[in-house]
Order: structure tokens, then C-alpha cells, then sequence
């Protein structure tokens, strides 16, 4: 049984999280202030993290900083606050997706499915005995251990971050516009929402090209979306 943890100060909120997600057959916990939670998250194994952005003691930003550090589990941030640089600085932390409320308990279910089901895919893709690699001009893919070095150099690459770029590099030189990313990568309807893929491309930028400003692996392509060059 998959266990996620809600970090809600809400009560209502939380508990109709709760009510949903145990519906479909998954084990909740509940934490209602952010030291709890961060306690909770860093001392327990769970498949899935619900995280509130606005709560007491600790908030969101920091518990999504934190627990990105020790785990690679995905992470669900929601907020009632609507600011673009909110969402661009939680996604820039490490969470893997980032919703806004008010929210159906719909979409809420239908995004937690597919992380899990997208963390599944990724675990069980990283069974095997031969290793797997991709070479492009400086960068080498160890597919197995999902690893990333840049001449030579291991950089650290969340489990979002390392998705979006193994798949533009076992797709080069083609054009993907940002709804299609976001639903190949987090696995659903983009709705418009293309914050996500932004901030993401930006960050893969950081990593490993030589000067993000001028890249010379990801390109934008104006007006359609993104290529990765080889």
C-alpha cells in the first residue's frame, strides 16, 4: 500500500485529502504544522509528499528544500497563493508539481496517481544488469543509476530534472512544445499551465551548458518550444 504524508494546516482540507486518497486505497498520515511535517517526512519512508506552502513553524519553501536533500520522492506542493514567482522558487527546490488553490479533489487525485505512477515507472526502470548510456558532446546518461556528469563531473539532478532530460536526449533534434513536455514528463494535461516546463528547462540550463544564458545543448525555438541539439 502506498503511503503519502499530508503537511496541511487546514483541518478541513486535510481531512478531505485524507478521506479521497484513503478511498483509493492508499495509507495518509497527517501533519498540521511544518515542523511536524518536516519530522515526519525525514524520519519516515512514504511514497508521496502533499506539501501546503503557507504554514506554522516551518514553512513549505524550507520543508521542500529539506527533504530534497535526503529523498527523491515526489513532492506535490499546493498553495492558495497565485504569484508565478511562488511557483517558479517551489519547482526550483525540487517539488515535482505545484497546484494552486482552490482545486478539485478531481485533479488532486488524478496528479497523485500519476507521480506515483510515473515513480513506479522510474524504479522499476532501474532494474537491470547491463548498464546504459548516452554520450552527447560532453554529457554522459548512466540510465541505470541515473546519473549525470558534465566533462567528467557528477551533477546532481532531481528525479523531475533527470526525467526531462533523458528524454530530450533520446529524442534529439526534434521540437516539443512545452504542453507536450509537461505531459510526457509529469504525465498530465498540460491545461495551459507552462510555468512548470519553464522553470524546469532553466534549471537543466544551470546544469549543463557552459554559459545558460547562450545554450548551446537546449534551444528554444520562439513561439513553438524546445530541441535538444546533438
Amino acid at each position: 500500500m502506498k503511503r503519502i504524508l499530508i503537511i496541511e494546516d487546514d483541518q478541513v482540507i486535510s481531512e478531505v485529502e485524507k478521506d479521497y486518497l484513503e478511498a483509493s486505497g492508499y495509507e495518509v498520515e497527517i501533519a498540521a504544522s511544518g515542523d511536524l511535517g518536516l519530522k515526519k517526512a525525514l524520519e519516515n519512508e512514504y511514497d508521496l509528499i502533499i506539501l501546503d506552502l503557507m504554514l506554522p513553524n516551518t514553512d513549505g519553501f524550507e520543508i521542500c528544500r529539506r527533504v530534497r536533500q535526503a529523498k527523491n520522492i515526489p513532492i506535490l506542493m499546493v498553495s492558495a497563493k497565485r504569484e508565478e514567482i511562488d511557483k517558479i522558487r517551489g519547482l526550483g527546490l525540487g517539488a515535482d508539481d505545484f497546484v494552486t488553490k482552490p482545486f478539485s479533489v478531481g485533479e488532486l487525485m488524478a496528479r497523485v496517481k500519476a507521480h506515483l505512477a510515473r515513480y513506479d515507472r522510474l524504479i522499476s526502470n532501474n532494474v537491470g544488469t547491463h548498464k546504459e548510456e548516452i554520450q552527447i558532446r560532453g554529457i554522459r546518461i548512466d540510465k541505470l543509476s541515473r546519473k549525470v556528469f558534465v566533462n567528467e563531473t557528477e551533477i546532481p539532478f532531481t528525479s523531475k530534472e533527470f526525467d526531462l532530460l533523458l528524454f530530450l536526449t533520446t529524442h534529439p533534434n526534434r521540437v516539443f512544445s512545452k504542453d507536450e513536455l509537461f505531459e510526457k514528463i509529469w504525465g498530465l494535461d498540460s491545461n495551459g499551465d507552462n510555468a512548470t516546463v519553464t522553470v524546469f528547462i532553466g534549471k537543466l540550463r544551470e546544469k549543463i551548458e557552459t554559459n545558460p544564458s547562450n545554450p548551446k545543448y537546449i534551444e528554444t525555438i520562439w513561439g513553438v518550444g524546445y530541441r535538444f541539439n546533438v
